[in-house]
C-alpha cells in the first residue's frame, strides 16, 4: 500500500490515544482527516480545534462526501464492535481498511524505527526517547500513547527518516512493526482476554524480540527470558544506573555504559520505574549515536506525560497526583513513588478499575496493591470495549481488600467524598473516564484549600 496515493484518512475510534497520534500525523503531512468516536473527550476537543472533523454518531450519512472515493484509507481501533455500521459500509465496498498497528507498520517500514515494547513503561520510555532524539536534532517523528507535557501532544516532531513507536502487545499489534532498535521494559501478564495464558503473552514478546536480528540493538531488563543488552538500576548490567539520590525534587544519578561513565544526570519523574524508563531511552539513544551531553540535557528538561504521575496540585499542605495506572504492577509503582516522596503522610487513592476481564484476572493482586494505601475510594468498573461479567464488580473487588478505610462511591458522590478526607496526599488512578473528572476534582480541592 502506498500512502502517497492516499488523499483521505477516516478514523473509526479517532479519540483513542494511539489513534489520535496517527490522526495528527496524517493532518501534519497534508491529508484530509476526519473520523468517528463514541464520546467527546479532551482529546477529540483538541483534534477538532486543529481542524479535524469528528462526529459521535455511527451513521453512514455522516461520512464526508469526498471520502466516497478510492483513495481513502480507513483506520480502525480493535475496540470497535464488528456490528459498527460505518466500518461495515467500508468493508462491503472493498475500501482499504487497516488496523492502527498495520498503518504504523507501513509508516515505519521505510524509516529507521525505534520500537518500545513492554506491559508497563511503553509510553514513558518512548516519550523520553522521542524527546531526546528531537532535542538532539534528529529527523524524527515519535508516535506516543500519551500527551507529552513538553509538546502538549502525542506526536513529537515531523521527521521523515526516524520513527519512535510504542510496540503494543494488545491484539499482537507489535508484530506488524519493523524495528531497527527496540527494547522490552517488562513482560507481566495482561490482556488475558486476548492471550488466554501468561505463556502465550511471553511467546508473543519473544516473537517481537526476534524481529530485531542484531541483539546488540535490543535492550532488556535483567529478569527477562530473551537475549539482549541488559539495563538495570543498582544491579550489574551492560547499562547500569547507580549512585541514585534525590535533590531539588529530582533524581540525580550516574550511568555506566559500555564505553564511559556519565555522571550527575538529572531527571524529574518520580518513582524507580521511571529511572528504568530513562535508562532504557538513554541506552537506545546512545546506541543510535546521540552524544552523552545531548542525552543528559534532554533528560533534565523532560516534563513528563499527562496522567503519568501528573501533579495537579503541589503545595506544602496538599498534593494531588493523577495517574493512568490500570494494572497492579503500575499501582505498586505509584505507591512506591508516593511513599518515597512523602513519607509518613496520609494517602488517599481513588481507583476506577478498567475492564471486567482485567479486574477478574488480577483481582487478588489489585486488592493487595490498593490495600497499601491509607484510604481507598473505588468507582464502578469502566467497561471500555466489554460487556459486564456476572459477579465481577467493584464491590466484589473491595471485599477482597484488607484495608479498613475503603468505600465504593458513584461518580456523583466522588468529589464530596474526596473533600471530606483528611489525607494530605490524594491520588486518582485508572485508565477509564476518571481522567475526564480530574479538572473538576482539582478545582474543588483548590476552592476547599
Amino acid at each position: 500500500m502506498n500512502l502517497n496515493q492516499i488523499h483521505n484518512v477516516f478514523f473509526i475510534g479517532i479519540g483513542g490515544i494511539g489513534m489520535s497520534a496517527l490522526a495528527r500525523y496524517f493532518k501534519t503531512i497534508g491529508k484530509n482527516v476526519s473520523g468517528y468516536d463514541k464520546t467527546p473527550s479532551m482529546l477529540t476537543d483538541e483534534l477538532i480545534a486543529s481542524g479535524i472533523d469528528i462526529h459521535f454518531e455511527d451513521r453512514i450519512d455522516l461520512i464526508p462526501a469526498e471520502y466516497y472515493v478510492e483513495n481513502t484509507l480507513v483506520i480502525i481501533t480493535p475496540a470497535v464492535p464488528v456490528t459498527h455500521s460505518q466500518w461495515n459500509y467500508f468493508l462491503e465496498r472493498d475500501y482499504e481498511v487497516k488496523k492502527r498497528a498495520e498503518v504504523l507498520g507501513i509508516i515505519t517500514k521505510d524509516t529507521f524505527c525505534f520500537a518500545v515494547a513492554g506491559t508497563h513503561g511503553k509510553t514513558t520510555t518512548s516519550s523520553i526517547l522521542g524527546h531526546i532524539l528531537f532535542e538532539s536534532g534528529a529527523d524524527v517523528t515519535a508516535f506516543v500513547g500519551g500527551i507529552v507535557e513538553n509538546y502538549n501532544s502525542n506526536l513529537i516532531g515531523t521527521g521523515k527518516t526516524v520513527t519512535v513507536v510504542e510496540a503494543d502487545e494488545f491484539d499482537r499489534s507489535f508484530l506488524h512493526l519493523h524495528p531497527n532498535i527496540a527494547c522490552v521494559t517488562s513482560m507481566d501478564a495482561d490482556h488475558l482476554d486476548i492471550y488466554g495464558t501468561s505463556e502465550e503473552i511471553e511467546a508473543s514478546f519473544v516473537a517481537f524480540a526476534n524481529k530485531v536480528e542484531d541483539k546488540s540493538q535490543l535492550f532488556i531488563t535483567n529478569e527477562l527470558p530473551i537475549e539482549g543488552v541488559t539495563c538495570a538500576v543498582n544491579e550489574e548490567a551492560v547499562y547500569k544506573a547507580f549512585n541514585v539520590r534525590v535533590g531539588n525534587g529530582s533524581y540525580v544519578f550516574n550511568v555506566q555504559t559500555p564505553t564511559e561513565t556519565i555522571r550527575d544526570i538529572a531527571f524529574g519523574l518520580p518513582g524507580r520505574h521511571n529511572l528504568m524508563n530513562a535508562l532504557m531511552a538513554l541506552a537506545m539513544a546512545k546506541t543510535f549515536g546521540t552524544s552523552s551531553e545531548a542525552i543528559a540535557k534532554a533528560l533534565a528538561s523532560f516534563k513528563g506525560i499527562r496522567r503519568r504521575f501528573s501533579y495537579q496540585i503541589k503545595t506544602p499542605n496538599l498534593v494531588y497526583i493523577d495517574d493512568y495506572a490500570h494494572h497492579p504492577t503500575e499501582i505498586n509503582a505509584v505507591h512506591q513513588a508516593v511513599r518515597e516522596l512523602y513519607p509518613n503522610q496520609k494517602v488517599l487513592a481513588v481507583f476506577q478499575p478498567h475492564l471486567f476481564s482485567r479486574t477478574k484476572d488480577f483481582a487478588d493482586d489489585f486488592a493487595k496493591s490498593l490495600s497499601n494505601f491509607d484510604e481507598v475510594v473505588l468507582l464502578d468498573i469502566y467497561p471500555a470495549r466489554e460487556l459486564p461479567m456476572e459477579g465481577i464488580t467493584s464491590q466484589w473487588l473491595m471485599n477482597k481488600m484488607t484495608s479498613e478505610d475503603k468505600k465504593l462511591v458513584s461518580k456523583e458522590d466522588l468529589i464530596p467524598t474526596i473533600l471530606a478526607t483528611d489525607a494530605t496526599i490524594i491520588v486518582t488512578i485508572g485508565a477509564g473516564d476518571l481522567g475526564e473528572m480530574v479538572p473538576s476534582i482539582k478545582n474543588a480541592l483548590y476552592e476547599k484549600n
